[in-house]
């Protein structure tokens, strides 16, 4: 299956794991992405769900549209992952909760037409103007 990778929330409740390369990773520039973050980008890494568990913690579920559901911690707030029905084989984590960020570059941008016009992040990377599921 490949390296197993571990990540978590900010406080620590919420632990994770998955197994496989660190692949499938985009900018998603989606307003709605912006605003349960906060930030101006989300970075997502998109795993098959069966290469991946909880470790600890029970996650909060806040459904933010009527296919996708997001889940946070409960006590810190951190968003961790989404899944979305139109791909329910998948999970989508949060690279910047990754126990290593740094091993995991993006390799493309998604809903490029939400990105905000200043906004200048890897403008060598290819784009979508939605995500291609």
């Amino acid at each position: 299956m490949g390296d197993i990778h571990t990540g978590g929330c900010h406080c620590g409740h919420l632990r994770y794991q998955f197994s496989g390369p660190l692949h499938d990773i985009a900018h998603c520039h989606c307003s709605i992405c912006r605003r349960v973050s906060g930030g101006i980008v989300t970075t997502w890494i998109t795993v098959p769900a069966s290469h991946f568990e909880w470790l600890g913690g029970i996650p909060a579920r806040y459904d933010s549209s009527e296919h996708c559901a997001r889940y946070f911690c409960p006590t810190c707030g951190a968003q961790v992952a989404l899944i979305t029905q139109l791909s329910p084989e998948s999970i989508d984590l949060t690279i910047a909760t990754l126990d290593h960020p740094e091993d995991a570059p993006a390799d493309r941008h998604i809903w490029t037409d939400s990105r905000l016009p200043w906004l200048h992040l890897d403008e060598h990377l290819p784009g979508e103007a939605e995500e291609s599921i």
